[in-house]
């Protein structure tokens, strides 16, 4: 499929019909964690591998996974991708998403969010380090206030992916290092209520 590489608007439809699909969304989250064939994307989303290489060969064609390696498999070649950074959704590009696809985007999202903390709830890794950070902040704040703290997330946001390929390139350098596979869920949004009380 033809990629519109000239127009921001252009790429931001084609993102948003990418990301319109829950199952994209989840294959995606997926893709963010590691490397992963369909194969093994079926097997972890609990959903029919036709379905998963469909999705996949789709997020292909919009630029948001790449292809990093193929390896033969009983007479067949097993494809293994992962998430580039066309995956991410600027504030910007965001702005400009259908509400319904937005709406469908954060629905996956959360309800990731929701699974990998229960997860690790159960299996005892939410508090096995004394510097995990898990807090709930209720505030009531001005439009200035909100536009600061969503400048300030993003700036988290980008800071964290920038120290996550450092970690990778040290990872790569020791093979003494031990690799931590983590979840950074940040979250800022407006408040039933308070759009009620006004």
């Amino acid at each position: 499929m033809a990629q519109t590489r000239t127009s921001p608007e252009g790429i931001t439809q084609q993102l948003a019909k990418a990301l319109a699909h829950p199952l994209r969304v989840r294959i995606l989250t997926s893709l963010h964690k590691g490397i992963s064939s369909p194969n093994q994307l079926s097997q972890e989303l609990g959903e029919p591998l036709g379905n998963v290489s469909y999705h996949v060969k789709t997020l292909l064609e919009y630029d948001c996974v790449e292809l990093v390696k193929t390896e033969p498999r009983r007479g067949a070649v097993e494809h293994f991708y992962r998430a580039t950074e066309r995956a991410f959704i600027s504030d910007s590009d965001w702005a400009k998403i259908p509400a319904s696809a937005r709406k469908g985007i954060s629905g996956v999202v959360l309800e990731s969010i929701g699974t990998d903390s229960t997860r690790a709830l159960i299996a005892g890794t939410v508090d096995s380090r004394t510097d995990s950070h898990v807090s709930r902040t209720p505030l009531v704040i001005d439009e200035q206030g909100w536009s600061e703290i969503t400048a300030m997330l993003e700036e988290t946001l980008n800071r964290a992916i920038e120290i996550q390929g450092e970690a990778a390139s040290r990872l790569a350098e020791d093979d003494d290092a031990k690799s931590l596979s983590t979840m950074l869920g940040i979250l800022h949004f407006e408040l039933p209520e308070a759009k009620e009380a006004k």
